[in-house]
């Protein structure tokens, strides 16, 4: 039984019955009000100690549907190779390591060292960045450069959320960002997308839910390829001029490597935003380095966490990605990778649409794949064959195994090999329905 008469002696009482075994991961906590009777205590002491609870991760906020112990996050894939297989395989989502401009490194000047007190960010990458930024938001920004966009995307959302909060992701969704929610304990509402992005739809059910951030993917989405139209991104900041209170952060991720045009849904004169841009996608993915551009209020709390002694990002990676960037050869290396990625995926739409396989994207390192079956048995089919295909599920919000969709990384094969594999995922989509038609007949 719960005791006790103030918030923390109410928490405290909870988190003894956890750790005694008493309460498991799951297990429902009493509704507020029903607590307070039975405590005779105000219903506002209960839901404070309900919210210290959440706070320190003890147990999460579903809303309406009640309060629940947490239990270990159990975290979905990552990005990368499978290690150790003897499969082609096709489900990475990394760039082509030849394609990147890491000759370049070697004329980096590296020789002038940072110390305790100097500023956050290279002066030379502040300069280009804030012009790159600029182009894409021209409004009063200021600039963050941040260890990656996990990195970026963990502290916008650790300071705008506590456990339990309602955030918008679109859904299906990239994997990094799964795990960072499900590690945080916020709760996700997914929303869909359309050929044109994030749909309307979608983010108003999510701003009725109570979603206090939203994450949009503008261009190139992972897992999909899908960009924004300019009449969507219109209808979307149409529906976000009355939330001023919502943190908007876009995930530019493709960037400098996008063929889609750049469409944005931050209204005009929001005063909570945030646009990430990562380096992975065309510098490497082992240049842990990522550039921020958002309003004052939001860059002054990110830099409570981000300053010279505590976690400061290199001065080294920084000069490393400016001297990168600012590189004469680096525009017609980037202009080079992006063609190779946008004529691979191309290619293999065009194979996948002569078979009768649906595809959808315009953009990006990956073709999303609609195989109006079971992906798991398409991928065991694929096994079979040769082929390591990465299934659509784990990308879904809820975690759904039997969504029908794969997402296949093939700007590695040539033309031969490219035909082979368009073909050996129409036997094995023939295979796997089968199969599924077999097992419901039983």
């Amino acid at each position: 039984m719960i005791t006790g008469t103030t918030a923390n002696e109410i928490a405290e009482s909870v988190r003894q019955q956890i750790d005694a075994g008493i309460l498991h991961p799951g297990d429902p906590l009493p509704p507020v009000r029903a607590l307070a009777e039975q405590l005779s205590v105000n219903r506002n002491t209960v839901s404070s100690a309900y919210l210290a609870l959440a706070r320190a991760g003890a147990v999460i906020s579903r809303g309406r549907a009640g309060t629940i112990v947490a239990g270990a996050p159990v975290l979905t894939e990552e990005e990368g190779f499978a290690p150790e297989t003897v499969l082609r395989d096709l489900g990475s989502g990394n760039p082509d390591p030849d394609l990147l401009p890491l000759p370049v490194l070697a004329e980096v000047d590296l020789r002038t060292p940072a110390l305790y007190g100097d500023a956050l960010i290279d002066a030379d990458l502040r300069e280009w960045a804030t012009a790159w930024m600029r182009q894409a938001q021209p409004r009063e920004f200021e600039l963050t450069v941040t260890s990656g966009a996990v990195d970026a995307m963990e502290r916008l959302l650790a300071q705008s959320l506590t456990q339990g909060d309602v955030l918008g992701l679109e859904d299906p969704c990239f994997l990094s960002s799964i795990n960072t929610v499900k590690l945080g304990g916020y709760r996700p509402i997914g929303i869909p997308l359309d050929d044109e992005g994030m749909t309307v739809e979608g983010l108003a059910a999510a701003l009725d839910a109570g979603a206090r951030t939203i994450v949009c993917t503008p261009r190139a989405h992972n897992p999909t390829g899908i960009s924004l139209s300019a009449r969507r991104a219109a209808a979307l900041r149409d529906l976000l001029v009355g939330v001023p209170h919502v943190l908007i952060i876009e995930d530019d991720h493709y960037s400098l490597l996008a063929r889609t045009p750049y469409h944005s849904i931050i209204p005009e004169g929001h005063p909570r935003w945030a646009l990430v841009r990562s380096m992975s996608k065309f510098l490497g993915p082992d240049l842990r380095l990522a550039l921020l551009a958002s309003d004052p209020d939001t860059a002054q709390q990110l830099r409570t966490r981000l300053s010279p002694g505590t976690t400061w990002v290199s001065r080294i990676l920084q000069r490393v990605a400016v001297g990168m960037l600012d590189h004469e050869a680096t525009a017609d290396n980037l202009a080079k990778a992006s063609a190779h990625y946008a004529e691979r995926n191309e290619a293999l739409r065009v194979l996948l649409r002569e078979r009768g396989i649906a595809e959808r994207g315009d953009d990006g390192l990956n073709v999303w794949v609609e195989c109006g079956t079971d992906a798991r048995a398409v991928s065991e089919s694929m096994m079979r064959r040769g082929w390591l295909v990465r299934t659509g599920g784990v990308f879904r919000l809820d975690g759904d195994e039997s969504a029908p969709e794969l997402r296949i990384t093939a700007h590695t094969l040539d033309d031969a090999e490219m035909r082979t594999f368009a073909d050996d995922l129409a036997a094995s989509i023939a295979e796997a329905r089968i199969a599924v038609a077999n097992r419901s007949r039983r």
